[in-house]
């Protein structure tokens, strides 16, 4: 009967041993079929380009052609190069002279080029109100006197370019054959040419020189049949002005000379026409030769 018993528990022991190895073998396969498998590439997506589009280019400025093959530009730059200072001391000898340029003379005729008129460039300088000029008429008479140059009265800038356009007499009335006054003419720069200048001729014994000083200068204007200032300049406040002022050198054309270097460097022709004297006359009053058919006048 034990053996009976023995028999049975032995089976079923073994029944049990064989399902479990069974049950891992089959875990075991259902593990191996379940292995994750690799998501699949996806490639980009291409962007579609519309090829019938216009391509825009960017328009890329264009510098100007130079014109010439040397364009000189610098003259704004310039410096104007000082006097050398002169102590009161040092002037052993001085002498004031007044003499004129005239512009109809071929030297002193780059002073009147169609592109660089000495008078624009005062009278411009003159209403933008960057140089100061003194009038040239007697305060008790009001009249235009030739030795009257001491700068001692500014004219506002209106004044001065009146002045330079001068006054004719007015046009009759039609129905009462009255003038109707003065009319302020039109400004004609052709009518300046002519140029007063003062200067001072002295002696520096400290460094043994003998030079010219420009002390003023005045443009001239034929009225009542004589040439008379119309306003005078006082030199040394114009230098500055002058010295940015290229002037039209008919020689050379990559030339940087300046209305400054022109008038300090000499390069002007002109004639004596008084220099101080006791009865403080003109050489032309002194000598007689007052003639009206002068070609001067």
């Amino acid at each position: 009967m034990k053996k009976v018993i023995y028999t049975v528990v032995l089976l079923l022991l073994c029944s049990a041993s064989f399902a479990q190895t069974s049950k891992r073998k089959t875990t075991a396969k259902k593990a191996k079929t379940t292995v994750s498998k690799p998501a699949p590439v996806v490639a980009p997506a291409v962007a579609v380009v519309d090829t019938t589009a216009k391509v825009q280019k960017k328009m890329k400025l264009k510098t100007p052609p130079r014109d010439g093959f040397s364009v000189r530009n610098d003259i704004d730059s310039n410096v104007m190069v000082p006097y050398a200072d002169v102590r009161e001391e040092d002037v052993y000898y001085a002498k004031r002279i007044w003499r004129e340029i005239d512009l109809r003379d071929t030297v002193n005729s780059v002073l009147n080029s169609e592109k660089s008129k000495l008078i624009d460039i005062l009278l411009e300088a003159i209403g933008n109100e960057e140089l100061t000029v003194y009038s040239p008429k007697d305060t008790a008479s009001g009249k235009v006197l030739d030795d009257n140059d001491s700068f001692k009265i500014a004219m506002t800038p209106q004044d001065a370019l009146r002045s330079a356009r001068g006054t004719s007499e007015g046009v009759a009335d039609s129905v009462t054959g009255k003038l109707t006054g003065p009319v302020l003419n039109r400004l004609n720069a052709d009518e300046f040419v002519k140029f007063r200048i003062k200067e001072d001729w002295i002696l520096d014994i400290k460094r043994s020189v003998f030079e010219p000083r420009i002390i003023g200068i005045a443009p001239m204007k034929m009225e009542e049949g004589n040439w008379r200032p119309v306003f005078w300049v006082y030199y040394d406040d114009a230098r500055e002005l002058l010295s940015k002022q290229r002037l039209v050198n008919p020689g050379n054309d990559a030339s940087v000379l300046t209305f400054d270097d022109f008038f300090v460097r000499r390069l002007f022709a002109s004639y004596v026409i008084k220099e101080t004297n006791p009865s403080n006359k003109n050489i032309t009053e002194i000598l007689g030769l007052t003639d009206p058919k002068d070609p001067r006048k």
